[in-house]
């Protein structure tokens, strides 16, 4: 790799690495297979950086990588992992208590999604991306990534874990926009 593209991608992965690794933990509910897998991405991205320099969005062009090595790591190790419906004793603040049973809540829930809802939820509601960017990073169709955001919402209002941490009962509206 010339000097120049040496200095573009060590650029990019100072400036990229934190959001990359947040975008990675969503994806793997793990932080230290985010680290892994954010690694793995960007290893990847290294052998091929002037083609991925050159495309339109570096950034989208990696993150399309995260979502890949991540589904290769499912493919590759058939092992769940679980997490804990309770975190560890520890001597804490009660609002950090109530965060962090609220994250581990939302975390259990997300683990429990296929890969592909998942990563539609994360891309569309973390990232902030339109449904056409999250079906080009993933390779879709706009539609898939509506019906798989549907059905991965639907799932997450129905988890035991969320409706516990709610302050009620979990709200849904109907078609007519009444909320029941």
């Amino acid at each position: 790799m010339q000097a120049e593209q040496e200095a573009q991608f060590q650029s990019f992965v100072s400036a990229r690495w934190t959001h990359l690794v947040r975008t990675a933990y969503l994806l793997t509910g793990n932080p230290h297979d985010a680290e892994d897998l954010t690694q793995t991405a960007l290893a990847k991205a290294y052998r091929s950086w002037r083609r991925v320099w050159r495309s339109d969005n570096p950034e989208a062009y990696v993150r399309r990588m995260l979502v890949t090595c991540n589904s290769d790591r499912f493919r590759k190790r058939r092992v769940t992992e679980r997490l804990t419906a309770t975190p560890p004793d520890m001597s804490v603040p009660d609002s950090a208590v109530a965060w962090a049973d609220e994250r581990n809540a939302l975390m259990a829930a997300l683990a429990e999604l296929p890969a592909r809802q998942r990563a539609v939820v994360v891309m569309r509601y973390w990232e902030d991306l339109s449904e056409a960017e999250v079906a080009d990073v993933l390779g879709c169709s706009p539609g898939t990534v509506k019906s798989q955001a549907s059905k991965a919402l639907a799932k997450l209002r129905a988890h035991p874990g969320l409706a516990q941490v709610a302050d009620g009962p979990v709200r849904t509206t109907t078609n007519q926009g009444a909320v029941r």
